[in-house]
């Protein structure tokens, strides 16, 4: 059998029964994604280097700890392991990524992208599970007009008859939820970006 056509599940299974090769065919095989996934938030070589090394180290510790239990979704389990050690990264440095035109940053604009790839999507879930425990820390008059106009798609119309209020308060409301889901995100300094 030729183990390069193997599937990711056939060579974890192997790597973990002691076969070491097999480790280094699942690394070839992903090695360009992973680390172009990887430069592509950090930007700089040594440091995209070091966290694809981490990545793996991650990988063969868990492997060998028989803790992998993602049958069949070898790279989006890695990519996912990257993503956080890239977070990590930021976290540590105190570093952000710079938003282009930040002024105008819409969290929700990455959430709504439908054209998404696995690594893109693994961090579009993440970054929705974020923001929706971010929300709840907004006034609870900002909290609802967002949860209407965000997750319920109404209009402002609609939101006015349903909460009561003018559309102009609506629409400050929901000014004032992005401004402080902005202040919030930097407080708690994640990183929403894909």
């Amino acid at each position: 059998m030729d183990r390069t056509k193997a599937t990711d599940a056939t060579l974890v299974s192997t790597y973990i029964a002691g076969d070491e090769n097999a480790l280094s065919i699942l690394i070839t095989r992903h090695q360009q994604r992973i680390y172009s996934f990887i430069y592509s938030k950090v930007y700089d070589k040594d440091v995209a280097e070091d966290v694809f090394q981490d990545t793996f180290i991650k990988v063969i510790n868990t492997l060998k700890k028989g803790k992998y239990n993602e049958e069949g979704k070898f790279l989006p389990w890695v990519m996912r392991i990257a993503h956080n050690l890239v977070i990590d990264y930021f976290r540590k440095n105190k570093r952000m990524p710079k938003f282009e035109n930040s002024g105008d940053f819409n969290i929700f604009s990455v959430l709504s992208d439908g054209d998404l790839n696995i690594e893109t999507q693994l961090i579009k879930d993440q970054i929705e599970c974020d923001v929706q425990e971010l929300i709840k820390e907004l006034p609870e008059d900002q909290l609802e007009v967002l949860t209407m106009r965000i997750y319920k798609d109404m209009s402002f119309k609609e939101i006015s008859e349903r909460t009561g209020v003018s559309i102009n308060t609506a629409l400050g409301r929901m000014r004032y939820a992005l401004i402080n889901l902005r202040k919030i995100i930097e407080k708690h300094q994640l990183i929403l970006t894909n």
